[in-house]
């Protein structure tokens, strides 16, 4: 049997939800978000863009498969995670597998849980709190172990991206053509797909200038948090943006370019958090799965006249990409790289590639 601790959430409208404690077990705080994703939560967990947020898993058995191990490549990159550590402030489920299964498999979520020191709860009714969070929005939140309440927080109002960003420039590969990267929460997939293209790639912290270094395509990542706290970075991508070399942006990356083209962004009420979100390439009848994970998005009606949507979300119409009309530049909401996720768009990599 296993020892199961009682654990509380409580919202900021005040609404409790009591489940058992499988991580570890200590009060914490965050914004409370969900992903419909139905597998992935290593991938998830160690997502940079999660920072500050504490994930419901809509899925309901989660645990089963396991984690696979955290060994890392020559390069520093991760061979099976998306960073170096978890960054979700804790991780909620309905049902959790105490028993693993996979080829893969080096240890239990539980445990993993426990070594990052990361809070996990289980037995919590995750279609209602759902329910709550999409009628209500994002909400603050707070995990509670008895003799031990806490204060909610807004990870919102702290600079996420500078929170999980590099703090000195890195160096990845050898290939023909070579990129700066703007690390503002990267996932390691990138890299990779980058890598795997023979591009070299410099990441750089998400505020270093380097309008200085000789590249040949810039590249601004994923990451979390409100990208209006980002103007160090919006200032050098305008810089950038004068010497009409390629631009692309993922995530994050898609919401600094807007802003560095003069466009607004805003807070969406829930977010998009799944690996089944529907997007149409703009002007056409193309739409592709996606997998996503963002909980801002960029306002169409003032990007400038000449810049304009790329793809646009099938299911709410917000934007999920821009392009410029003349210039080599252009950006995606969604994840490209995928992992975990369909991989229908990975090919914007290659058109990105192509135009170095």
């Amino acid at each position: 049997m296993q020892k199961e601790r009682p654990v509380s959430l409580v919202l900021d409208n005040g609404t409790v939800f009591y489940g058992k404690s499988f991580g570890y077990e200590q009060s914490t705080n965050g914004e409370v978000v969900f992903s419909t994703a139905m597998v992935g939560y290593p991938e998830s967990l160690t997502d940079p863009s999660y920072s500050g947020q504490i994930l419901v898993v809509t899925f309901p058995l989660v645990g089963n498969y396991g984690v696979p191990s955290g060994e890392t490549q020559a390069n520093g990159l991760s061979v099976f995670f998306e960073s170096e550590k978890i960054h979700t402030q804790a991780i909620i489920v309905s049902d959790y597998s105490f028993e693993y299964s996979h080829w893969n498999a080096q240890k239990s979520l539980s445990q993993w849980l426990k070594d990052e020191k990361i809070v996990g709860i289980y037995d919590i009714d995750t279609r209602e709190l759902t329910k709550i969070l999409r009628e209500n929005g994002s909400m603050k939140g707070k995990i509670v172990f008895e003799n031990e309440d806490i204060d909610f927080a807004d990870p919102n109002l702290i600079n996420q991206v500078a929170v999980v960003s590099c703090k000195e420039v890195i160096h990845y590969g050898k290939g023909d053509k070579k990129i700066v990267l703007v690390d503002c929460g990267v996932k390691h997939n990138i890299i990779r797909c980058f890598l795997k293209r023979n591009v070299e790639v410099i990441r750089v912290p998400w505020d270093y200038d380097f309008n200085n270094l000789e590249y040949d395509g810039l590249f601004i990542s994923n990451g979390p948090g409100d990208p209006n706290l980002c103007d160090a970075a919006v200032n050098n991508i305008k810089k950038a943006m004068q010497n009409d070399k390629p631009i692309f942006g993922i995530c994050m990356g898609n919401q600094l370019l807007s802003k560095a083209a003069g466009a607004k962004v805003y807070k969406l009420k829930y977010g998009h958090r799944s690996h089944n979100q529907p997007v149409r390439m703009a002007g056409t009848n193309k739409c592709f799965i996606t997998s996503q994970n963002h909980g801002y998005a960029v306002d169409n009606s003032t990007l400038p006249e000449d810049w304009e949507p790329l793809f646009i979300n099938m299911n709410d119409g917000t934007n999920e990409g821009i392009r410029h009309k003349s210039k080599p530049y252009f950006s995606a909401q969604f994840h490209p790289e995928a992992s975990s996720g369909p991989t229908d768009t990975e090919f914007l990599f290659d058109e990105f590639v192509n135009l170095l």
